[in-house]
């Protein structure tokens, strides 16, 4: 299956314009968001703009049904009350009920979570690690991936809220020790970086977050990759 990556949105509605296009011109079978949705630079005031970034959110998942979700840290900082850089008090009402919409409007509640597997592919916000599934539970390094999965995603709120978990971790600074790196790419978002590359099996793909002054600080490509090889193409996009 070849599956169209959207990483971190941070406000911005034309990402999932390019990733709609990308998807009606048959580049890909389905797709995969890292989420982010909420909070960017100098934004915390814009609670119009938080509206219709999930709105445009919540069109995408009608117009591709299929589409699985990965919770990123800025999108369950508001409903787990944990404040986070960029957080809005002033949008929280907004985001804790338009994130409720997009959780409803989805065909199965599953789609929705912090880590998926399709295939030979793992998809998070932030990247799984041996050590994190370690401290989940020991037994678990010799488990079946599924269930490794839903220990992840059914993991308590102070283990997730970690800077080790994969809704926090960031491979790009360090060697990861990713799990089960032999047997499985994983897909991430999370950090800013100027290229999607590949490290430790672990594929970055936050290219479109900003500096400050609202310059993207990565390269203007999606990732669209094959989850039974592994291997993957970046496919161009204008920007904003």
């Amino acid at each position: 299956m070849k599956v169209l990556v959207i990483p971190d949105i941070h406000l911005k509605t034309w990402i999932f314009d390019r990733a709609e296009s990308i998807l009606k011109d048959g580049k890909a079978d389905g797709a995969v968001c890292l989420m982010d949705i909420p909070d960017d630079w100098g934004m915390e005031f814009q609670v119009e703009r938080y509206r219709q970034t999930f709105d445009r959110a919540i069109a995408f998942a009608k117009a591709a049904p299929d589409t699985l979700w990965c919770y990123g840290n800025h999108d369950i900082s508001y409903p787990w009350g944990r404040l986070e850089t960029g957080y809005s008090p002033y949008a929280e009402r907004t985001v804790m009920s338009k994130l409720k919409e997009l959780e409803h409007t989805l065909k199965n509640p599953e789609q929705i979570t912090f880590m998926h597997r399709i295939d030979k592919v793992l998809f998070s916000h932030g990247g799984l690690t041996t050590d994190f599934v370690m401290r989940l539970n020991e037994g678990l390094l010799d488990a079946d991936i599924d269930d490794v999965i839903v220990a992840v995603n059914e993991a308590s709120q102070d283990l997730l809220w970690n800077d080790e978990s994969p809704l926090w971790f960031r491979p790009q600074y360090k060697d990861a020790n990713a799990f089960r790196k032999d047997n499985y790419m994983q897909v991430v978002g999370h950090t800013p970086v100027e290229k999607v590359f590949e490290k430790d099996s672990i594929i970055s793909t936050d290219v479109f977050s900003t500096y400050r002054d609202g310059r993207q600080i990565g390269e203007s490509v999606m990732l669209v990759i094959d989850t039974e090889t592994g291997k993957y193409e970046k496919i161009e996009v204008p920007g904003a």
